[in-house]
């Protein structure tokens, strides 16, 4: 009987060495099994230890388990004195600490606050979270849809927080080893795909892009590189046609926006060809170009509404709506839904803005050289415009309105230049810049990039995609 109790205890210390070696845990609860497990069937287990059949099993499994442990690092598990395993001794063990996490969303008219509180956050969790988060994430900006997901430990205390206020501005509080805590921006992932898109207008080019199910932003964009060229309210024709290349970001396979615009195309009837490619001049400056260097902006943008209907042309014999009798009407009327933003066409200064008679709420605009731009019929002026402000191109200085005397809203854009008036969809500019020298071989090869480019993006089985990872260091701009 000793020589069979031997051969199971030598087994048993081996079946120990193994699991200790690879999996603590399992020993502890294995050991507690096998205990209950041979005070139950103690008699059936005398029994078969004293055959023949279990000597022989025991004596291989034994000496496999040692081949495999020699074979692993060429060297015996040593046991602790009193033949057990330090970890297994007194059969207790350490496990990480429990955790749990709390998954919130602001909602409408929800303050970081009542958040939390319904859903039974702790007011000391919450302080944690505004004490690290201080000078990295103003809650006071936060909006519908933010969400946060609070770990915490048995205790109830924080042990980590993060706050995702869009798909590029996540942020994450965790608890150090000494206890306090480390606030710090993540870094994002995203897929960039380059992608084309081309049509024809056959109504507008608003209703002609949206059938691609873009966004509205894209659209604009597009107008807004050739404001100066062409004024899309009253030049578009049918049959007019068009092509974009363009960045467009995603997040695990979700659209979260739209980079930049790298080549335009737009084929008018009414002013010929236009084409603009992207180009970075160095030092945070970008601008689109033609063909031949000349930047793709003016001194003065054509339209002050980038999408907008003309109601009434400039004209000297125009017959008034209102007071019925026929007059000059020196500007043009651009029909749009009241609050609709105005921009201004140049850069200049306030010379006028309140209420000007029939105008309504009216802004004049000086621009130098002499000329002024007139708004007028406004519901509102945006903010810090008064006269003397200084304004800038495409700067919005107010909203479309139906003040003074009117039929309904709409803008009256007028142009004057040492005080005549001409039609401002008719008065020729200067480019404000042409590439010379270095900079414009440089725009030269870029050129032959981006149309190599666009041209290889008519095979649509060719499909552009890179991974950015948006840092601190690293930002991405979106339009």
């Amino acid at each position: 009987m000793a020589k069979e109790i031997n051969i199971s205890t030598v087994f048993r210390k081996t079946c120990k060495a193994v699991l200790s070696r690879f999996c603590p845990p399992c020993l502890t609860a294995i050991s507690r099994g096998a205990t209950r497990f041979r005070n139950i069937t103690k008699r059936h287990l005398v029994f078969f230890l004293n055959t023949s059949h279990f000597l022989t099993i025991g004596v291989s499994l034994a000496l496999v388990v040692a081949f495999f442990l020699y074979a692993v690092d060429g060297v015996p598990i040593p046991e602790t004195p009193g033949g057990s395993n330090s970890y297994a001794a007194g059969e207790s063990e350490e496990f990480l600490p429990n955790v749990r996490e709390i998954v919130g969303e602001i909602r409408p008219g929800d303050s970081l606050t009542s958040s939390f509180r319904s859903n039974g956050v702790e007011e000391e969790v919450r302080q944690s979270v505004i004490s690290a988060f201080e000078g990295v994430v103003n809650f006071r900006d936060m909006k519908p849809n933010d969400r946060y997901t609070l770990t915490l430990d048995d205790d109830g205390g924080l042990v980590k927080c993060l706050y995702e206020s869009g798909p590029l501005d996540i942020h994450a509080i965790e608890r150090t080893a000494e206890g306090s805590y480390r606030a710090k921006k993540l870094d994002v992932s995203l897929d960039c795909r380059t992608v084309k898109v081309q049509g024809k207008v056959e109504s507008s080019l608003f209703a002609a892009l949206s059938a691609f199910r873009e966004d509205p932003k894209l659209i604009y964009s597009f107008a807004d590189i050739f404001a100066s060229k062409i004024d899309f309210n009253t030049e578009t024709r049918f049959g007019d046609t068009f092509e974009i290349v363009f960045e467009k970001y995603y997040k695990d396979n979700q659209f979260v926006g739209y980079g930049k615009i790298l080549v335009a195309r737009y084929d008018s009837k009414e002013v010929g060809p236009l084409e603009a490619f992207y180009f970075d001049r160095g030092n945070g400056v970008t601008a689109y170009f033609d063909q031949k260097g000349y930047e793709l902006g003016e001194s003065f943008i054509r339209s002050p509404i980038p999408m907008a209907r003309v109601s009434s042309g400039f004209s000297y014999n125009r017959y008034h709506p209102v007071l019925n009798i026929v007059r000059p009407h020196l500007g043009v009327d651009l029909a749009a839904p009241t609050g609709t933003p105005i921009m201004a066409t140049s850069d200049g200064r306030v010379n006028f803005a309140g209420w000007k008679g029939g105008y309504g709420k009216q802004i004049i605009l000086d621009h130098g050289g002499g000329y002024k731009t007139y708004y007028g019929h406004l519901s509102r002026f945006a903010g810090n415009i008064k006269a003397g402000a200084k304004v800038y191109q495409k700067q919005i200085i107010g909203y479309v309105g139906s003040t003074g005397i009117s039929t309904g809203p709409h803008l009256d854009y007028r142009m004057a230049q040492n005080g005549v008036f001409a039609n401002p969809f008719n008065v020729k500019f200067r480019p404000r810049s042409q590439l010379s020298g270095t900079q414009l071989v440089q725009f030269r090869q870029e050129f032959q990039s981006l149309t190599q480019l666009a041209r290889s993006l008519d095979d649509p089985k060719i499909i552009l995609v890179k991974n950015v990872v948006v840092t601190r260091n690293n930002p991405i701009s979106m339009l």
